[in-house]
């Protein structure tokens, strides 16, 4: 199986941790933004998107609105409404450092406990290779060595019956050689496999009912949801996004297979609005902790504005937010082409943010 039809592809997470005490939105904060409408018109413009949509919040009110493009394939269905859901793809790893970075926190997790005690399997059973040298940290940094499973080519995107449970990823990633070792750095979406497996097993609870209790609940994500399903489609009204299959024929990927992914969370911008805003205000993770979290990447407004951003057939999906957590600026694409033949997408989110959040610039 190729590499294309490969599950897993995913934008590595990043976002300022700055901690901030917001005042309340001005004009003046509204006359600073570009226009989000005729942005977001640019971005959908670009070769591979289907349709687009984004919002800016200030404070958490809405500032400015877009969307362009169409909803289905080939002009159909008429726009994306702004406030519907998506899929935050490798955003979701963020929200995952969160709660284990909380269990920290309280005393249940040690930053220096390694992958063989807190999994015992994984080493026991040779499930993880060099699982006694691989620290908590080093899983929250993707600098365990560990492979990413959907290097292993067992994983069709177009399989929406077959179940899988996260240690039969981890299994997989184990058929891929390793190309590094503990403490190198190197992206591994099987890294937050195990970080899921031990938030349930140091909880008692399931991912989605921690990431519910923990951030959905408390910062009024009402409309985002952790995916779990074999065959899982998105609630509500929502774009399309397509994924080339051995033809080279876009296929709907509106149902995806959630058991083959660590990136499962269906959020709205308004939601992963409230969750950079939160985080980046300090109210998440506590202060000693916090540079724990995926680097940051400041890289817009004189390095005053990050990113967060994520992958997965059939949708690109970015959040700007300023360092001092007063604005964001969420947005989601829609796809027809492979993700790797899509970068250009992300360039365009960039400009598109920088018009925005930085006009003038």
């Amino acid at each position: 199986m190729s590499r294309a039809r490969t599950v897993g592809l995913t934008g590595l997470a990043s976002a300022m941790l700055a901690l901030g005490i917001p005042a309340p939105a001005t004009a003046a904060d509204q006359a600073r933004l570009g226009d989000v409408q005729q942005a977001i018109s640019s971005l959908a413009e670009t070769a591979g998107v289907v349709g687009a949509i984004g919002e800016v919040y200030v404070d958490g009110k809405r500032a400015g609105k877009g969307t362009a493009g169409s909803r289905l394939l080939g002009g159909k269905g008429g726009r994306i409404p702004t406030d519907s859901r998506y899929r935050i793809a490798s955003q979701t790893k963020l929200m995952e450092a969160t709660v284990i970075l909380q269990l920290v926190g309280e005393g249940k997790l040690g930053l220096e406990d390694k992958l063989s005690s807190l999994l015992p399997e994984m080493a026991e059973h040779d499930y993880v290779d060099r699982a006694s040298e691989i620290t908590l940290q080093q899983l929250l940094r993707h600098t365990s060595g560990i492979p990413d499973f959907a290097e292993s080519g067992k994983f069709d995107v177009f399989d929406f019956t077959t179940s899988y449970q996260p240690i039969d990823l981890v299994k997989a990633a184990r058929t891929v050689p390793r190309q590094g070792d503990p403490g190198q750095y190197r992206y591994s979406t099987t890294n937050y496999i195990l970080l899921g497996m031990i938030i349930e097993k140091v909880t008692g609870h399931g991912r989605a009912a921690e990431f519910r209790r923990r951030l959905f609940a408390p910062l009024g994500m009402n409309h985002t949801y952790l995916a779990t399903k074999v065959s899982d489609q998105i609630k509500g009204p929502h774009g399309h996004g397509y994924y080339p299959d051995a033809e080279g024929r876009p296929r709907d990927v509106d149902r995806l297979n959630a058991t083959t992914a660590a990136e499962g969370a269906i959020s709205t911008a308004h939601d992963v609005s409230a969750f950079y805003r939160a985080l980046n205000q300090g109210k998440l993770v506590p202060s000693d902790l916090r540079k724990q979290l995926p680097r940051p990447f400041p890289e817009l407004c004189g390095g005053t504005v990050s990113s967060a951003s994520g992958g997965l057939p059939g949708i690109s999906s970015v959040t700007f937010s300023s360092a001092d957590g007063r604005t964001q600026f969420a947005m989601a694409a829609t796809l027809k082409v492979d993700n790797e033949k899509a970068m250009a997408v992300g360039d365009a989110m960039k400009k598109a943010a920088e018009a925005v959040l930085c006009p003038g610039r």
